[in-house]
């Protein structure tokens, strides 16, 4: 059961505003230097990018699109002094699931001895986001696994692991040696918002049920509205980037058996990354879809190719592992439901079942009760008593 911290009375918690920018800038810039995770450093580039586009993002965040939730933050401050700071964003159209996507203390202005003040900082940002942000029903964080104090702040706050994540890069020898085959990819076809719900069945079919609950993706996440193509327009033209995407369909169960999403960086400056979706029961695509993007891939920039692939997938690892891809970051998705509608349990597989645990749930729990039928059957089988004889009768009558 997770225990109460004490309630620092000189800690306020507040929305973030435009004049706590350079304090959080130099909060993830210190951060980056103490940890060794591309996460970290992309949100470091992601506030750089706020505060070049501050005044824009804050008319953007008055009226629904695609950039609302950019400058959802909260941050702590004890004396005037910016002592934390944590980041969230909706995880799917609906918002029933949000995402934290960090939590920073200010370490450098920490005296010793003072590890319980930053857990307590830490604790105070979560459960302010669980008060405040009512429509979250689950929320969802992905933490580096050589981050024992994130990791220890989640489990804390009743996060439990959902599924663990590996982040493969492919160098573009390797990408160049892949592109030399030929994939055998007859139903390659464009992505579009037709194409909505299959997508959606193919996302639904390739996750566990309780990373399925979590995520509660529906149909509307995988379209793309007219607002949001013309900002994704905007933004590809700023970063030089270009996005390719297309599914395998399936023509006789009439389904998408494979997606790919795929995102080339032009100018150089970052490496090639991916999305990529199989079916369960179509893993020979895995080495067909690599060669697709390896051939996008390989008249664009010389880079690598970033992919990612979970615990739940080990035939994505075990080729991934076979063409020779490198392991450059493990990290941990945890979860955790604010109003208990989730079961926050591990998955039983239905393999290790015996025989005799599942013919014990049709056994009777009672004796059965007697019915109209039964009571009727139990009185024909009681044995008949012979019927006085008439004859003998009349005799003694008349006697």
């Amino acid at each position: 059961m997770t225990s109460t911290l004490p309630q620092t009375t000189n800690i306020s918690i507040r929305p973030f505003q435009h004049r706590d920018l350079a304090e959080v800038q130099r909060l993830f810039s210190d951060a980056t230097d103490w940890e060794c995770s591309d996460y970290v450093a992309h949100q470091s580039r992601r506030w750089e990018q706020i505060n070049r586009w501050y005044g824009v993002l804050k008319f953007l965040s008055l009226f629904p699109n695609p950039l609302q939730h950019l400058l959802n933050a909260y941050v702590a401050h004890e004396n005037d002094y910016l002592r934390g700071v944590i980041q969230v964003s909706p995880f799917n159209r609906s918002r029933t699931t949000w995402r934290i996507d960090q939590v920073l203390t200010n370490l450098g202005q920490v005296a010793e001895g003072e590890v319980t003040s930053q857990a307590e900082i830490g604790s105070q940002l979560l459960r302010h986001c669980f008060q405040t942000i009512w429509e979250a029903r689950t929320w969802l964080t992905e933490i580096n696994v050589n981050d024992k104090d994130s990791l220890a702040l989640y489990r804390h706050n009743g996060f439990q692991p959902l599924a663990q994540m590996t982040y493969w890069a492919i160098a573009p020898e390797l990408l160049n040696h892949l592109a030399e085959r030929e994939p055998d990819l007859p139903n390659l076809l464009p992505v579009s918002n037709a194409d909505a719900c299959l997508l959606h069945q193919l996302d639904t079919v390739s996750m566990p049920p309780l990373v399925r609950q979590v995520f509660d993706r529906q149909p509307h996440d995988f379209r793309a509205s007219l607002l949001g193509a013309v900002v994704d327009n905007g933004k590809h033209r700023i970063e030089h980037t270009d996005v390719v995407s297309n599914y395998v369909f399936e023509s006789q169960r009439k389904a998408a058996i494979g997606y790919y999403r795929l995102q080339l960086n032009k100018d150089g400056t970052r490496p090639h990354s991916a999305h990529l979706t199989v079916h369960p029961a179509y893993t020979w695509l895995y080495p067909e879809l690599l060669s697709q993007m390896a051939r996008v891939a390989r008249g664009v920039s010389n880079h690598p190719l970033r992919l990612t692939s979970t615990d739940y997938q080990p035939e994505r690892e075990e080729y991934l592992e076979q063409i020779g891809a490198t392991r450059i970051e493990h990290t941990l998705m945890m979860s955790r439901s604010v109003w208990h509608k989730v079961r926050e349990t591990r998955f039983v597989s239905l393999e290790g079942l015996q025989l005799s645990e599942v013919l014990q749930g049709f056994q009777p729990a009672r004796k059965p009760v007697p019915g109209r039928f039964s009571l009727l059957e139990s009185i024909r089988q009681l044995p008949q008593t012979p019927k006085p004889n008439d004859d003998k009768g009349s005799i003694s009558s008349e006697q």
